[in-house]
């Protein structure tokens, strides 16, 4: 860490030295042009950019695997690249093809460029156009109802409702990305935490929401695939179920309302109701395990993986009550 003196000049204008090590790192010499962004009690210095795109580049020659091809293009995107070129010495039509069901998945991202040797991807949608609040939200929704909608198909044998869970798994994960890519574009850029609304704190918690948001749906996927396979379960096994999936969704449930708000002592005493509901769910999970033990044992297997399924989505809700108390603690 350096240390700088302010210093004033012509009696009211306050002036700083900049580091050399930086100044030279970034370009920085005699005329260049600075931004400087203010946020509580920091003040944030940038180099003026000419170009208002962050651009990424990617060697795909020998990525042939459609999976890691396909991972390549989201974490370009994840790392908050505006526009993304994939280069290669021949693009082959599978990877072509791999790159736009790629960028079908992500939001705002669009094939704008075909050429024999790349692919140019980009961003249409402005930072000031996307809002990490609402993206969550519409996670909350999304992935809340899958779970009850996986349970629903378990107990009632609905394999057209289990493949119709399934299905949205991929909206939860299109809004997964987008919040990933929004609070690692807030670190990089100063400009974008304005444009946004939220600091990057408050980016934080979200993005961090947001993953257990995304851990839920998998979740309600993994329960609606299983239905799939035990087929009619009994009836006391299907009663004992929805108990637990009632108290279970009530953790992260509580614990989003906690988190969305704006009150910072109604956000706290939501968040601890979320926290001390765990007890509840741990104990109704004991009881419900006992009660499967009786079952045929495949039956019962597959019916404990409900069940860790269903508590690990009340563990989740309490690691978004967790941000939530992060959010509401007063600024130091």
């Amino acid at each position: 860490m350096e240390t700088r003196k302010v210093q004033v000049t012509g009696g009211s204008t306050y002036t700083v030295s900049l580091p050399k090590d930086w100044a030279t790192a970034n370009d920085v010499s005699s005329g260049t042009e600075v931004e400087f962004y203010s946020e509580d009690d920091l003040l944030l210095l940038t180099p003026t950019s000419d170009d208002e795109h962050t651009r990424g580049t990617l060697d795909v020659s020998d990525i042939t695997d459609e999976e890691e091809l396909t991972r390549a293009v989201m974490t370009m995107y994840v790392s908050g690249f505006d526009v993304i070129s994939l280069e290669t010495d021949q693009m082959t039509a599978k990877q072509r093809r791999t790159i736009r069901d790629a960028t079908q998945g992500l939001v705002g991202l669009e094939v704008i460029e075909e050429m024999p040797t790349k692919m140019v991807l980009q961003d249409l949608l402005d930072s000031s156009e996307l809002s990490i609040e609402n993206a969550i939200t519409r996670m909350r929704l999304v992935s809340l109802t899958m779970l009850e909608d996986a349970v629903e198909a378990l107990v009632t044998d609905d394999d057209q409702l289990a493949h119709d869970v399934m299905e949205r798994d991929d909206d939860v994960d299109r809004l997964w990305y987008m919040t990933s890519r929004v609070f690692r574009t807030v670190l990089r850029n100063p400009t974008a935490a304005n444009e946004i609304g939220f600091s990057r704190e408050t980016c934080f918690d979200y993005q961090s929401s947001a993953r257990q948001l995304e851990r839920i749906a998998d979740h309600a996927t993994k329960i609606a695939t299983l239905s799939l396979e035990i087929g009619a379960i009994p009836d006391d096994a299907a009663d004992s179920i929805r108990e637990l999936h009632a108290e279970a969704a009530t953790v992260p449930e509580t614990a989003m309302d906690a988190l969305l708000a704006a009150d910072s002592e109604e956000a706290v005493e939501l968040a601890n109701q979320a926290r001390e509901h765990i007890g509840v769910v741990d104990e109704l999970v004991r009881n419900v395990d006992k009660e499967i033990y009786e079952f045929e044992p495949q039956v019962a297997q597959m019916l404990g993986l409900v069940i860790d399924s269903l508590s690990r989505t009340a563990d989740y809700g309490t690691n978004i009550a967790e941000s939530a108390l992060q959010k509401s603690a007063p600024r130091p």
